[in-house]
């Protein structure tokens, strides 16, 4: 069961209650190059971002925010460290939401200046913690090290302080490296909070590592019923962060649409390029264009099991030697060679489009 927690409104986008888990990403581009910056968002968008995250770190940066958003469809967070007075220019210039530590920005009175701008402009607040930035009072309460449990009292803090100021449209996130840690960190959580909760596991890795690391962990405190916004934390393009947040979404069955592409191993009987043929239905389910499609197609490597393994797909490719079959839901329709396939799929994929808008 989802635990529960109160709406909060980001820009455009309402995250926490019942909503749908929002995707949110990172920009890895300097802030202040607008045309990099709003690219790069773009593109996010096409891939299913919901929200979006900015680096804050000079006044330059933060007057870019008004530019970036009037360019941009999703709601723009200003992450902010150290200075306050970063986290009001960012509001000032539209941003959706920050996010900030409040023991990082020169205590209560620095925070106290951030919260009054916040209220103003109905800014929500995101509190976030990371094992990196553990204030050493806790982490000397909990012996001398870094804990699931630090990380939770840092943050239920935080946010007190926050609600003593008067103003509650906070989002709290509590993350670490280590993924047990931060699993423990969100089942400490559960129960004591109703702030919506930002998820994800920080520092993650490489594309190759960090999805692994994420979709344990994210996979684990997910299926708990914890968690109002995710993000994969990845070393490479952040596109790649939407791809594996959307897969993870879809596998513990929290999202709908898209397509879900199965494929096999492949084994000693393959007489195709099963790899370079899945890889290109991949790369073509991707297309904006199908986004709206809520199926499962099948890349089989084999006549001996793919007509029978592809009967639970509304498509699929059977590969055989320098020919092909595609197979719409368990029948064959066509044979074809095997450089013809993908341009067969294709129609069919177009033909999902069409009967899709007759419904």
């Amino acid at each position: 069961m989802r635990m529960h927690t109160h709406e909060v409104k980001i820009g455009n986008k309402t995250i926490g209650g019942n909503n749908p888990i929002a995707i949110q990403s990172m920009c890895n581009t300097k802030t202040d190059d607008v045309e990099g910056t709003v690219k790069q968002i773009l593109s996010l968008e096409a891939a299913g971002c919901d929200i979006i995250r900015v680096a804050v770190p000079d006044m330059k940066a933060a007057e870019a925010l008004s530019e970036i958003k009037s360019r941009i469809h999703i709601p723009l967070v200003a992450d902010i460290h150290f200075d306050y007075r970063l986290a009001i220019a960012a509001m000032e210039n539209g941003a959706d939401k920050i996010r900030i530590n409040p023991g990082n920005i020169g205590g209560r009175e620095n925070l106290e200046a951030v919260v009054r701008v916040a209220m103003i402009n109905n800014t929500p607040i995101r509190v976030g913690v990371n094992s990196g930035s553990l204030e050493k009072e806790l982490i000397a309460k909990y012996g001398g090290h870094v804990t699931a449990e630090g990380l939770v009292e840092s943050a239920l803090d935080k946010a007190a302080m926050i609600e003593e100021m008067g103003y509650d449209r906070i989002v709290i996130s509590i993350k670490s490296s280590d993924v047990l840690m931060c699993v423990k960190a969100h089942e400490l959580i559960k129960g004591r909070t109703e702030h919506p909760l930002h998820v994800g596991i920080t520092e993650a890795g490489t594309v190759w590592a960090g999805n692994i690391k994420s979709s344990v962990g994210l996979g684990i405190i997910l299926y708990e019923g914890i968690g109002d916004t995710i993000r994969v934390s990845l070393t490479g393009d952040p596109v790649e962060e939407i791809k594996t947040a959307k897969q993870i979404l879809k596998t513990l069955g929290l999202k709908t649409g898209g397509i879900e592409v199965v494929s096999c191993p492949t084994c000693g009987r393959t007489q195709i390029d099963l790899v370079g043929l899945a890889e290109k239905v991949n790369e073509l389910v991707l297309r904006p264009e199908y986004k709206e499609l809520n199926i499962k197609v099948a890349c089989m490597g084999c006549p001996v099991n793919g007509p029978g393994e592809a009967k639970e797909a509304e498509l699929g490719i059977c590969g055989g030697k320098g020919q092909g079959l595609i197979i719409r839901k368990g029948e064959i329709i066509k044979k074809v060679d095997e450089d013809k396939l993908i341009e067969a799929f294709k129609e069919e994929l177009d033909k999902e489009i069409t009967d899709s808008k007759k419904v």
